[in-house]
């Protein structure tokens, strides 16, 4: 009998000598459910072999496609797996009673197996015109609007499920100049799926040319949504969410949430339409409780993730789309001349390696200690807030550093800040 989690963590510990006794100390955490990172672990599950002793097992890839250079790279994660350390899981279970219900009978293995002939049967049924109909539903999504504005949408689908999706749902908003670049949902990756600059060069140069309005990207399980505009510029990844929230604030006014991670223009923007914002967590899943906590009614994470909970609560690039062409069909002007409307800001990515011997905690607390004039938030890690922009230090869930984030009206001051703080870790 197993038992699978969804919403799951997979850390790795060390039994460390201090003051005259073994005490356990986390290495890092390898594996979760609100992970993107290719080398995680996945599938965790839980198994009882005959002898009735329980066994956690899970997969990970020893070499993935590293997203940011393209190449082949060995996991990191699979050299912290030796013999020594020990291997946790950590998993949310159903929140309702009917799952503590089911949980509970599998935990006590109060239950029958049925026989080979009494197995049931499955159903195949598509949903996505449900779906796209519950967005077409959404009060602000604007049919008419977007019909008459007769956009001509790029759309990049890297041969995933958003293949089929996407030209569902622009058909279904009344578009119908279309340009379809790897729309065909085999699973062949015609470039690195990541919706990053670098890698929508294709698409970029299409709309350079002058062939469409805009172009829509998306990743493989179509939750992220990334924006070219007309002149083959990145709209930018920060500037998604920025912008529907943008859309949705100016109609129905209210709180908005994003990960800590994410750009200051969010809480800009939401003050400008008189709401209040709230950083959450790293995280979809701590997003949509802090949007919960606070009754947001738009939020999201900077990765193209827009979580509007009057169609769901999760990241759904089909509302982006839908909501998105909806602002731009109300307005008189270009994506690119409306991008230039939006706050300004830069985000520097920066990172600091770890050895196993590292103690972040202590670093954490140092550097919290040192700005404890400033304004620090430090649910997740270390984020400081500085009038000219923000720095954010936090341990990776995904590969053994620390991630240092920093934000500002210019690249270079943006740059300048993480530097000042990633001096003071050096010392």
């Amino acid at each position: 009998m197993s038992i699978l989690r969804k919403d799951y963590e997979i850390s790795v510990w060390n039994d460390v000598w201090e003051s005259g006794k073994f005490v356990e100390k986390r290495l890092g955490i390898i594996g979760s459910n609100s992970m993107s990172y290719e080398g995680r672990a996945i599938e965790p599950n839980f198994s009882r072999n005959v002898n009735g002793v329980k066994k956690l097992s899970f997969k990970m890839y020893k070499y993935f496609i590293d997203p940011i250079t393209g190449e082949k790279a060995l996991n990191p994660f699979v050299n912290w797996l030796v013999s020594e350390r020990k291997v946790k899981l950590k998993y949310e279970k159903c929140i309702n009673q009917e799952g503590k219900e089911v949980l509970a009978i599998a935990e006590n293995e109060s239950f029958v197996f049925a026989e080979v002939d009494q197995l049931g049967q499955m159903t195949h049924k598509d949903y996505l015109p449900y779906h796209v109909n519950e967005v077409l539903q959404l009060p602000l999504v604007d049919v008419e609007a977007i019909k008459k504005r007769n956009f001509t949408v790029a759309i990049d689908c890297v041969n995933s499920v958003g293949g089929l999706a996407i030209p569902a749902m622009l058909k279904a908003l009344g578009v119908t100049n279309i340009i379809e670049l790897y729309c065909e949902p085999n699973g062949q990756f015609p470039h690195n799926p990541e919706p990053l600059p670098q890698h929508l060069t294709e698409i970029s140069e299409l709309l350079k040319q002058g062939k469409a309005d805009l172009g829509f990207v998306v990743d493989p399980d179509v939750d992220r949504l990334a924006i070219i505009c007309e002149d083959g510029s990145m709209f930018g990844e920060e500037y998604t969410l920025v912008s529907i929230a943008d859309y949705i604030l100016a109609h129905t006014p209210g709180n908005t949430v994003s990960n800590m991670s994410s750009s200051r223009a969010l809480s800009d923007i939401t003050r400008k339409h008189g709401g209040e914002y709230t950083a959450s967590a790293v995280g979809e899943v701590n997003v949509v409780a802090q949007m919960q906590k606070v009754n947001a009614i738009i939020g999201g994470e900077g990765n193209g993730g827009v979580i509007y909970p009057a169609c769901h609560s999760g990241r759904d690039a089909l509302v982006g789309v839908a909501l998105f062409l909806s602002h731009m069909a109300k307005m008189d002007m270009t994506v690119s001349a409306y991008r230039q409307t939006l706050p300004e800001y830069y985000i520097s990515k920066n990172r600091i390696d770890l050895t196993p011997d590292t103690d972040i905690d202590a670093i954490l607390a140092r550097v919290k200690d040192i700005y404890k004039e400033e304004r620090v938030n430090d649910i997740d890690g270390v984020k400081i807030d500085f009038a000219e922009g923000w720095v954010h230090l936090r341990k990776s869930n995904t590969e053994p550093i620390i991630r240092v984030y920093s934000e500002a009206a210019t690249m270079d001051k943006a740059n300048a800040l993480a530097q000042q703080v990633m001096a003071i870790i050096n010392e």
